[in-house]
């Protein structure tokens, strides 16, 4: 079955499952129906499944058992983090100002390239879409682009692939979304991964290249959250293989990210090149090096995060994280609001993966 062909028979399962979690609005949040199956382990664990600390176990190896003992964990994980990262590039002061350089309506929305300054004196661009008809505010999306050479015309649906269009998709949905270029791109329309990584650590040798995506993130965050049409307490955030790695960090760090999904981002620190300078380096390889991103997903909590997997860069070897992150979870009481559904079908967006982004996006956004 083709994705055109796909999209057409799951309209109407869609549309049933949204009528599921309107009839289900009793007072209490509402949640997709699938959600005891994204937590449910797989039938078989993968041999190259990694083995991960206990997170209710603190710095002086006692059993933490109670929400207000996670809360102090957390914090000192968040700051080993941040410590990790190293400095963030500047110093964040409010919403950068937009300079509109095109403008086009595909059907039904107001799509913008805008200009922004990222960091003092540091220009780059991003794509802004709007519904074209709306009324009060609504809810705003970061949408983060893969490794390709059209970056931010990929999730703005300029140009690529249309699955991975959440941006242009989403607008016409009825949110504002803005789609950021990530620094390793000098321009739209071409990558240069390494030169761009060796340029920024020049200029800041005290940083991991992750503190320039989660800043540049955060400074995405700032700028949607500042629109007069968006309400800035329903933000959610969404990527693809290196946006996917650029939302698992933004979501730990930024509890102005409400609703998550990262999809094939590699969430275990050895499932994808998280070792490349323009990410964590080479020390994450060394011996003494202990800390997995088990830890940022549960510094999520209790926010809703799906992790989506093809069995490429993540897939059933990765249910060790969301094992981990639930035990987090269900300190902050029913219902837990993070699981993995593999789709099992490589590096890609297929038709089955769109409608649980969108299922889970329309539940809790």
């Amino acid at each position: 079955m083709n994705r055109r062909t796909f999209l057409a028979a799951s309209s109407a399962t869609l549309a049933a499952s949204r009528l599921c979690l309107a009839e289900a609005d009793d007072g209490k949040s509402k949640d997709v129906p699938w959600l005891q199956e994204i937590q449910t382990p797989p039938a078989k664990l993968p041999a190259d499944a990694p083995k991960l600390s206990d997170l209710l176990i603190d710095g002086n190896g006692k059993k933490i058992d109670s929400l207000a003992g996670w809360k102090h964990r957390r914090e000192e994980l968040r700051k080993w983090w941040l410590e990790f990262l190293g400095p963030m590039p500047a110093e964040r002061k409010g919403a950068q100002k937009l300079e509109v350089l095109q403008e086009d309506r595909p059907e039904g929305v107001i799509r913008q390239l805008v200009q922004y300054e990222v960091e003092p004196g540091i220009l780059t661009q991003a794509y802004l879409l709007k519904p074209a008809k709306q009324e009060g505010k609504v809810p705003g999306v970061a949408a983060f682009h893969s490794t390709v050479d059209e970056s931010i015309l990929q999730p703005a649906g300029v140009k690529g692939v249309p699955e991975k269009a959440f941006g242009l998709r989403f607008a016409q949905r009825g949110r504002v979304v803005f789609c950021p270029r990530n620094y390793l791109w000098p321009d739209n329309t071409h990558i240069a991964a390494k030169e761009e990584a060796e340029t920024f650590q020049k200029r800041m040798p005290k940083s991991k290249g992750m503190a320039k995506m989660l800043y540049d993130s955060l400074v995405a965050v700032d700028i949607l959250a500042s629109l007069p049409e968006v309400d800035a307490a329903r933000i959610g955030a969404v990527g693809h293989s290196l946006g996917a790695k650029e939302t698992l960090y933004l979501a730990a760090f930024d509890e102005r990210v409400k609703v998550t999904v990262s999809s094939e981002g590699g969430i275990g620190t050895r499932f994808s090149n998280w070792d490349a300078l323009w990410y964590l380096g080479d020390s994450i390889k060394a011996a003494g090096f202990t800390h997995e991103h088990h830890e940022l997903l549960a510094l999520a909590a209790p926010r809703p995060f799906l992790l989506l997997g093809g069995n490429s860069a993540d897939g059933d070897r990765g249910w060790p994280f969301i094992e981990q992150a639930l035990r987090v979870y269900q300190l902050y009481g029913s219902p837990l609001r993070v699981g993995q559904f593999n789709h099992k079908k490589g590096h890609a967006v297929p038709p089955e993966a769109e409608q649980r982004i969108e299922e889970w996006f329309a539940a809790y956004l």
